[in-house]
This record gives C-alpha cells, structure tokens and sequence, in this order.
C-alpha cells in the first residue's frame, strides 16, 4: 500500500492530498530513509512524520484498503512522540 494512502486510511492525516504533499516536502520517512508519497509500505515497517511542532514515529501493524472509524487506530502503533524545542526568540535592547 502507497504511503500517502496508508496515512489517510489509518487517519493519522485528513487527506490524502495532503499526505501526498508531506511525503514529497521529504517531511515522512520509511525505516529511516526520506519517502515520497508512492513508496510501498509493508506490515512492521517504521514511519516517522514531522507535523508542524512534533515528529511522530510509528510501526506498521496492519494495511487495510479502507477502516472504520474505530478500527484505524489498530492500523499502527505509536513508538515515540517528539516535540521540537521551541525557536529562542530574539531578543531586544
């Protein structure tokens, strides 16, 4: 299953187009190599996504074509949860 549908279907991102566009601003990595959004994905694989404030990395439990709501989150497992640092903000005199 491609990336940027697993990321939909697992609804880890709303849309798909948008996954699409993380995968190709190299924001998503695939067992620590830079995935674009058509890279295969197999059960055990680890992803790690960069969202706005936090990375996010995840283990690959299940591909399903489509989930229900309440199945989804039983696509993954989250591993780790990384918040970055805030940038120092300047300062003034």
């Amino acid at each position: 299953m491609r990336i940027d549908k697993f990321l939909k279907v697992a609804r880890i991102i709303k849309r798909r187009t948008v996954a699409k566009e993380a995968c190709d601003q190299g924001r998503v990595a695939v067992n620590g190599r830079p995935a674009k959004s058509g890279t295969n994905l197999e059960v055990g694989d680890t992803v790690k996504i960069e969202f706005g404030n936090k990375w996010l990395t995840l283990r690959v439990d299940a591909l399903e074509n489509s989930t229900k709501k309440e199945d989804a989150s039983k696509m993954y497992t989250i591993l780790d949860e990384e918040w970055k640092e805030k940038a120092s903000e300047p300062e003034f005199f």
